[in-house]
């Protein structure tokens, strides 16, 4: 057998899952797939990893890209498959190893029946790489190098050095289907994220207030769904209009009250979406005291409109600087900053109520035509797909 270049991918908790896991492992395998759609390749399932083989190797940088960004990937290196006998794996080894400095051997021996344990590989492969390159050191503590060699059950070794990290997480689709309130802020996309790293399925819903504001605003939340569905594997977006909604407030209710009442219609429409769409809950970036509407009594006046669905906010006791800085590493932030305003900043009051009773604002409601605000909002839904 000859030498082939791969690309080993490591998975989080699957193994974790007992009798269910291989219900697990088909999901995570489908979300392999798809991320590699367009690109040819075939993977293998070895126990314990997936293996991308007989690819272009001029893709390989991006199918890595592509691959450490799929929720449930532990980690993906690029290696060579070689037949699991001392001299090919030496000899892959020796083509991979520096010329000067330290390095240590780290084996996982899958096939239980090789002659050799891990221990004894890791010093014969050592040894003779000690030999062959005299300029080198072993340093078992913190080494310059380390280079891998796994042998798997079915005869072959998978020899390599270097680890990318993965996205971590759970497959998504293995843990319902939520939908997320996708603003133009920091915050909803860095929460959708969150949620679909547990394995959710998302469905996102933004509103807006055109023409108090611009299709600029809008083309900026399609780029957030955009860098969201490269996570998730693809995703729809729902846009919904609320302008109506937020001039009728305007005009019949406390200006105070406005974040609030708003907040409550969303709440509604984005109900109705998840009986239309079977999502299972409803996701929100709010952040416990972050702005004036996210205290425990504004979430309390959000909820109170929502029926048996519950409603998960994944940032709740984060702050603004752990949520920026979630931002910048899933790369939502450059986009979420660019200076187009959203629905919730139409109308805004000087001093919006931070702790509303609930009694007060379905008083204050009650001067608007709740039902059909909401079926006139709905019934001019888009939908874009990602």
């Amino acid at each position: 057998m000859a030498s082939e270049k791969v690309i080993i991918v490591r998975y989080c908790e699957i193994h974790l899952k007992g009798k269910n896991r291989g219900y697990f492992e088909q999901i995570f395998m489908n979300n392999l797939e798809k991320a590699l759609a367009g690109i040819r390749h075939e993977i293998r399932r070895p126990s314990g990893r997936y293996v991308v083989e007989n690819f272009d190797g001029t893709k390989t940088e991006e199918i890595v890209g592509r691959l450490r960004k799929v929720f449930g990937v532990h980690t993906v290196s690029v290696g060579t498959k070689v037949p699991a006998d001392m001299d090919s794996v030496f000899a892959e080894i020796l083509r991979i190893a520096p010329e000067k400095g330290t390095f240590k051997i780290e084996t996982n021996r899958a096939d239980k029946h090789f002659p050799l344990d891990s221990m004894q590989i890791n010093a014969e492969i050592g040894g003779r790489l000690l030999a062959a390159r005299p300029s080198l050191r072993v340093d078992v503590h913190a080494p310059d190098t380390v280079l891998h060699v796994d042998v798997r059950e079915n005869g072959t070794a998978l020899v390599f050095e270097g680890i990318v990290k993965g996205a971590g997480g759970m497959p998504v689709g293995t843990a319902g289907k939520g939908m997320l309130l996708l603003s133009g802020g920091i915050d909803s996309p860095v929460a959708g994220y969150m949620i679909a790293k547990r394995g959710m399925r998302l469905e996102c819903l933004h509103f807006h207030s055109y023409p108090y504001t611009n299709m600029q605003a809008r083309e900026k939340v399609e780029e957030l769904a955009r860098i969201l569905a490269g996570y998730t594997g693809g995703l729809t977006l729902h846009i919904v209009s609320v302008t109506h909604i937020q001039e009728e407030i305007h005009k019949k209710c406390p200006a105070e009250m406005m974040i609030t009442l708003l907040r409550r219609f969303m709440m509604r429409i984005a109900e109705r979406l998840c009986r239309k769409t079977g999502a299972q809950c409803i996701v929100t970036g709010e952040s416990l005291g972050q702005v004036a509407s996210q205290t425990i009594e504004g979430m309390t006046s959000s909820n109170a409109v929502v029926g048996l669905l519950p409603v998960l906010r994944p940032l709740v006791g984060f702050d603004k600087t752990e949520i920026v800085e979630r931002a910048r590493e899933i790369g939502t932030f450059e986009t979420s900053v660019l200076p187009y305003e959203d629905c919730c900043t139409v109308f805004l009051p000087k001093h919006p109520l931070i702790r509303p009773r609930l009694d007060k604002v379905e008083e204050a409601e009650s001067a608007l035509g709740v039902q059909e605000l909401v079926e006139e909002a709905l019934a001019a839904e888009e939908t874009v797909q990602f």
